[in-house]
């Protein structure tokens, strides 16, 4: 009679996990779209349940994934067990336009009748594809070949500010020099 109740505990308990994907930078709203709909599927399939879905824009990758400098950001947190994991993940590695992706166990033991999820939490929402005029870093400023603009601008202020000796007089004449 003890294993009947484990078992029917074991049923409503389940893990809680949040991974982070990201998208290649020129993904299209539609394609966003597809891939938001393919793991909503994959964990309702492996009966498990989303509890939040949010899509952090384009941003600056630490190093370039790819070729890619930049990237989509989505957060997708949901409830299941390890199954569900190995599945959302393989669907991950089986897309194109997923650059990287990693997965954190949150919580043990989520007691899936319990959970409320809003709905609000779940409305994914794509992200514009960038405009062509969108300039891409050079390599010779990368590499700090080339100066930045900024740079530039500070040594413009600097020269009129002060000389390199730190004297705001400007120039030295013959007459100071003699002396």
């Amino acid at each position: 009679m003890a294993e009947a109740s484990s078992v029917t505990k074991s049923q409503h308990k389940a893990r809680e996990y949040e991974t982070i994907y990201v998208l290649k930078p020129t993904v299209t709203r539609e394609t966003q779209e597809k891939i938001a709909t393919r793991l909503e599927e994959v964990v309702g399939r492996e009966n498990g349940k989303l509890t939040q879905v949010d899509n952090w824009g384009r941003r600056q990758l630490a190093y370039p994934v790819a070729k890619h400098r930049r990237g989509v950001y989505v957060y997708v947190k949901y409830v299941g067990g390890g199954a569900l994991v190995s599945e959302f993940e393989r669907n991950l590695r089986l897309l194109d336009d997923v650059l990287k992706y990693q997965t954190v166990l949150v919580r043990k033991d989520v007691d899936l009748g319990a959970l409320e999820v809003n709905s609000e939490n779940l409305k994914f929402e794509a992200v514009e594809p960038p405009a062509e005029d969108e300039p891409e870093e050079s390599i010779e400023r990368q590499l700090g070949l080339v100066d930045s603009p900024d740079r530039d601008r500070n040594r413009d202020s600097r020269d009129h500010d002060a000389d390199d000796f730190g004297d705001v007089d400007g120039p030295a004449s013959d007459e100071d020099d003699a002396q």
